[in-house]
């Protein structure tokens, strides 16, 4: 028992860790396409993983503990914080759901990728006090699906050979 509990806390840390360093990478990478928003969303790939390896509300946290750490480290907090918050919690409900009613990782990974932009977008016509914003919607879209294919496919391996290693978590 206190070793499963031990592990549970281990892979947290790992997670949030992983996702942390993800985000940073990503940071680093000239990935312009002219358009604001438009990123790979590699810590998403953590997420992706950690909504099935994990207890719903330890990869929510997951989430939610990267999105602060990378927003007080990478951006700035009252700019960036407000639009990977609400891109993060609306992309982690609609996988949540979608994992639910078993549509495949892959599925539910290309979800969350247009969910997140769809949020980011909410929050940029809030902000912005426009509805004009929406026209990125289209580009931010065909981005978010293309990414969570991505993302999809490198997690389902990944998800695989987890589960091949027997972890009860």
């Amino acid at each position: 028992m206190k070793k499963n509990k031990v592990q549970t806390v281990a892979l947290y840390g790992l997670m949030v860790a992983l996702a942390f360093v993800f985000s940073y990478f990503e940071s680093l990478i000239p990935f312009n396409f002219g358009i604001p928003g438009v990123k790979l969303g590699l810590a998403n790939l953590v997420v992706v993983v950690a909504l099935y390896i994990m207890k719903p509300s330890q990869a929510f946290s997951i989430s939610l503990i990267r999105i602060f750490l990378t927003s007080l480290t990478f951006g700035n907090i009252t700019v960036s914080l407000p639009y990977s918050l609400c891109g993060g919690i609306l992309s982690f409900v609609v996988m949540y759901l979608a994992k639910k009613t078993k549509l495949s990782i892959i599925g539910v990974s290309m979800l969350g990728g247009i969910c997140h932009n769809i949020g980011q977008i909410i929050v940029a016509a809030l902000i912005m006090e426009t509805p004009n914003i929406a026209y990125y919607l289209p580009v931010l879209l065909v981005a978010g699906l293309l990414t969570g294919l991505l993302l999809g496919v490198v997690s389902k391996i990944v998800i695989d050979r987890f589960q091949k290693m027997k972890f009860n978590m």
